[in-house]
């Protein structure tokens, strides 16, 4: 079994080797931008290491999010990450869950840049322009308190693969909603930590 040191480190605990399949529902025609790279497509892979089914595992220097499966198989999605000294790396579990969710910045991103969120103090109700896209998974910590971190989507691809949000994982809109089906409320999430040299996924 890998323990919590081991997976908030960065090492490598998924191989990416590619299944014959695809994740199913992304093998059908979906409003996936045509300029995204093939390596950002969600992927079915072979797991390397001992990891429970049915987690959530971040890996920051990847950009990659893996959703595990049972007899050692995880589904892959590209992700974009926390900027420079806001990306948190830890242990979670999902918390909640909302289709085309509101958001409030918090107090700390109105300080940080007040011209880009103070207008939003009060909430931007949700919708295709919202920052949290079209679903959102909101990470608890094991005390029950929201960390105010959350994995969702975003309808700019081009974000994707780099270091951009306010210390949250944001996949493609169409890839977000197809993960958000498949994970319940109570999830572990593992979010782990920056090894220092960052990967392109």
């Amino acid at each position: 079994m890998i323990d919590r040191r081991t997976l908030l480190t960065g090492a490598t605990t998924f191989a990416v080797t590619s299944l014959a399949a695809t994740a199913p529902a992304l093998r059908a025609q979906e409003a996936v931008p045509a300029s995204l790279p093939e390596d950002f497509m969600p992927r079915m892979i072979r797991v390397k290491g001992a990891v429970q089914p049915f987690e959530i595992h971040v890996d920051p220097d990847a950009f990659a999010l893996y959703w595990t499966l049972p007899e050692g198989r995880a589904i892959r999605y590209a992700v974009g990450i926390g900027r420079e000294g806001l990306y948190e790396a830890g242990v979670f579990y999902v918390g909640a869950k909302k289709e085309w969710p509101a958001w409030t910045p918090t107090p700390e991103m109105i300080e940080r840049d007040p011209a880009s969120y103070e207008r939003w103090k009060d909430g931007m109700p949700g919708g295709p322009n919202n920052p949290l896209g079209a679903r959102a998974l909101y990470l608890f910590t094991p005390d029950g308190g929201d960390s105010f971190l959350r994995i969702h989507g975003t309808n700019a691809p081009d974000t994707i693969g780099t270091r951009v949000s306010n210390g949250c994982a944001r996949l493609i809109n169409s890839h977000m909603v197809h993960l958000y089906d498949q994970v319940p409320i109570g999830a572990r999430v593992y979010l782990r930590r920056l090894s220092g040299s960052m990967g392109t996924g």
